[in-house]
């Protein structure tokens, strides 16, 4: 145990990570090879004057993929998992890269637990925290939709830190990022390939075996497939104030990428039915961004109001004003306002001003 604990302080790959842990600001850190190593800050990559060695490139993956009770191989050439200290992780390694295993790590925020500690956060102030959280009272449905390292997963923690420590909950993932703390949580991961099992299970079994776990909310990190099928139908069946994200770059977009997902499960439903089944699960569309300076705000809040003919009805709540540097309300109070009201607690007068 000593030889190896020993063996990983002296990796370069080890200590790389170790002495980025103290920079602030980085929250992606991209190593294509021995010498190409990049970090991202406030939206931009910066190249970093290191050198790796190919070998300890190469024994890093197998210590993540052990930590992980995964294997990553020529058989299994891709890793999706977590470092000890809770970021994201990414590895895809040779012949299926070139010259080196291509590593990518989404770094964990500690920082960002909750709206209180956190002032400002995603261009947020008191006014749309209070909204916010108003949402999560009341129950209603949310979809966080974003691009690439824009915040996804962290703004959907920030909601998650206002579920009631009453409700009981079940967490879905990819990979274990969500961050809750609520005494009834039952935290689920699909697997791929763990050391321990020859047998996978997906997103999609998970979701239909949290249906029968009694949940009162229903939280899946990422949709990715169909997985949103079965989500939709919980959100439809009494399963409120559940969440999700989906990778899009603006709310139409989510919607267009939700009817391509629900498809994935196989069922082919006309376009008319399906998008009624969305319309009727979610209720709104939080839409991560990053401003003109790079930093991750709240783009926009669209609600989701019905349909009309074969068209998904939608009004904006909120816009991001990049020249003022904040979240405005359109002037569009929510056709859902009496249930913000009643259940979450939200003023009546909260939008005549």
């Amino acid at each position: 145990m000593e030889k190896k604990l020993q063996a990983v302080a002296q990796n370069s790959v080890w200590k790389l990570l170790n002495d980025l842990s103290s920079k602030k600001g980085i929250t992606e850190i991209a190593i294509n090879d021995c010498k190409n190593v990049f970090v991202e800050r406030e939206g931009k990559f910066i190249q970093l004057n290191v050198q790796l060695t190919k070998n300890d490139i190469v024994q890093f993956i197998q210590d993540v993929a052990t930590f992980n009770q995964k294997v990553c191989n020529e058989s299994n050439p891709i890793l999706d998992g977590s470092l000890p200290d809770g970021s994201r992780i990414n590895a895809i390694v040779e012949p299926f890269c070139t010259g080196s295993p291509a590593i990518s790590i989404r770094k964990y925020i500690r920082g960002v637990r909750s709206f209180e500690s956190n002032p400002g956060v995603f261009g947020l102030f008191d006014k749309w925290v209070t909204f916010f959280k108003a949402m999560i009272a009341a129950r209603v449905n949310i979809v966080v939709s974003g691009g690439t390292g824009v915040g996804k997963t962290t703004f959907l923690n920030l909601l998650l830190n206002e579920i009631d420590p009453e409700e009981r909950v079940v967490t879905i993932e990819d990979t274990l990022e969500l961050n809750i703390n609520v005494p009834n949580l039952v935290r689920l991961e699909a697997s791929h390939k763990a050391l321990s099992s020859d047998k996978n299970m997906s997103i999609r079994d998970l979701v239909k075996n949290t249906l029968r776990m009694r949940p009162d909310r229903i939280i899946i990190g990422e949709v990715r497939g169909g997985e949103l099928f079965d989500l939709l139908q919980a959100m439809n069946t009494g399963h409120d104030g559940s969440m999700t994200s989906v990778h899009a770059n603006n709310p139409s977009e989510c919607i267009a990428r939700m009817e391509t997902l629900f498809l994935l499960a196989g069922f082919e439903v006309p376009f008319k039915v399906l998008r009624k089944l969305i319309t009727s699960a979610v209720h709104f569309i939080i839409q991560i961004d990053r401003n003109r300076d790079g930093k991750r705000v709240v783009r926009e809040i669209l609600e989701l109001t019905g349909m009309n003919g074969d068209t998904v009805l939608s009004q904006q709540i909120a816009v991001y004003d990049d020249d003022d540097g904040a979240l405005r309300p359109t002037g569009i109070v929510p056709s859902c306002i009496e249930i913000l009201v009643k259940q979450g607690g939200l003023s009546r007068s909260f939008f005549e001003n």
